[in-house]
């Protein structure tokens, strides 16, 4: 048995290691132009060699060049970027629409004039305040006393006072008439109603964006102006517009006429309404009309 495997081993070697001579001839004239003397073993290891070479230089042409996008299942960066930027954007204008859904419901709800109103009484709410602060150790810790120490040496040498940053608004009377009705929470009318001769100009109580300026079957021509710090002011029963929804205004601008439009009206008046951060205010409060 030994000696057949051993026979069998020498004649596969003695086949691989064989030569052979690969040579090429003129075809017409018979010359000899190249000869190599070549075995199996040779043509074997070139033979994978090249393989390897062409697999390697194929995945390389193919990862790091743009041939890949011919390829099905492959898709190019620029797409891919493209298909994430637009995601981001997709989710972004998602955030906003319900921002703008929950705004625009604010809107409605300053224009039909529906508002939760709620009571509280003081004894009750100063009872409760006392009750919850009971347990509360009023005394300074000594990290307290350190910084009061530390705030007391920098003013000391402090050569300038701080002032407040905050600025209170200045608002401008739209018309100056007598007053027909008054603000009254309690029968839900959130507004007060100036009468004023016909044609007289309405104008913009501050500064601010429009952000309606439309008709409306109840209240006639509406207009109603964004200015800023959650503050919110409502012009209805306008005979006409004079600016359209995303106009900037300055104080003192001519906004609207007087008029007597819509159907909960009785003669030419300007209903007229302050919002707060979504909170109906006295107008009075804040303006003088006469």
């Amino acid at each position: 048995m030994m000696n057949k495997k051993r026979k069998k081993r020498k004649q596969i070697k003695k086949k691989l290691l064989h030569k052979y001579r690969l040579v090429i001839l003129n075809e017409d004239t018979f010359e000899e132009k190249l000869s190599f003397k070549l075995n199996r073993l040779n043509v074997f290891v070139l033979g994978t060699l090249f393989s390897v070479f062409i697999i390697a230089f194929t995945t390389i042409l193919i990862a790091f060049t743009p041939l890949r996008e011919y390829i099905p299942g492959y898709s190019s960066t620029s797409l891919k970027r493209t298909a994430m930027d637009l995601t981001y954007k997709a989710d972004s204008l998602t955030a906003q629409l319900r921002a703008n859904e929950l705004y625009y419901d604010k809107i409605q709800k300053v224009l039909k004039g529906e508002i939760n109103t709620q009571e509280i009484h003081k004894d009750s709410l100063l009872e409760e305040v006392r009750r919850d602060t009971s347990q509360i150790s009023l005394l300074p810790n000594k990290q307290d006393s350190l910084l009061r120490e530390r705030v007391a040496n920098e003013d000391k040498y402090n050569l300038f006072e701080s002032a407040s940053a905050t600025s209170d608004y200045v608002l401008f009377p739209p018309v100056n008439g007598t007053l027909s009705q008054q603000y009254n929470a309690k029968e839900k009318h959130y507004a007060i109603d100036i009468l004023a001769p016909k044609n007289t100009p309405i104008k913009s109580v501050a500064d601010g964006m429009v952000i309606f300026a439309e008709w409306t079957a109840e209240t006639g021509y509406v207009c109603i102006i964004e200015h800023g710090s959650g503050l919110i002011s409502v012009y209805k029963h306008n005979s006409s517009l004079s600016v359209s929804q995303g106009d900037q205004v300055k104080a003192g601008e001519v906004i609207a006429i007087i008029g007597n439009t819509g159907e909960l009206t009785t003669g030419p008046h300007l209903h007229f309404e302050l919002w707060s951060e979504g909170y109906p205010v006295n107008p009075t409060d804040y303006i003088d009309f006469e």
